[in-house]
């Protein structure tokens, strides 16, 4: 999965293809399924097929994109968008919150 932010500005989208050519790629929202086509330049770098592109992405959302070279695909992915730093990202973020509790419990063995 390729996590990506809200930004408008162009974002790294870095993937190991089927074969090392494409020219654009079709992505599509999961919750309003809408796709949208966006024309790429890739370029290959090592094992990995990567192009800079500008998305309009909505926060907490998931997207599958296909990645074309004319009408043959490529690669299947899937893009996840936030704008929390990937290594504290919380699916509760501002959402729970802890409460203490003072209940003690006994345990009987028997």
């Amino acid at each position: 999965m390729i996590i990506l932010t809200t930004s408008t500005n162009a974002q790294e989208l870095k993937f190991i293809p089927r074969q090392y050519a494409a020219d654009s790629i079709v992505l599509t929202d999961e919750q309003a399924n809408t796709s949208s086509t966006i024309s790429a330049t890739f370029t290959k770098d090592g094992y990995y097929l990567k192009a800079d592109i500008s998305f309009a992405l909505a926060e907490d959302r998931f997207y599958t994109f296909n990645a074309l070279n004319g009408t043959k695909t490529v690669y299947k992915g899937r893009i996840f968008c936030t704008d929390q730093t990937v290594s504290d990202y919380s699916i509760n973020k501002n959402v729970y919150t802890e409460h203490e509790s003072t209940n003690e419990y006994i345990v009987y063995n028997e």
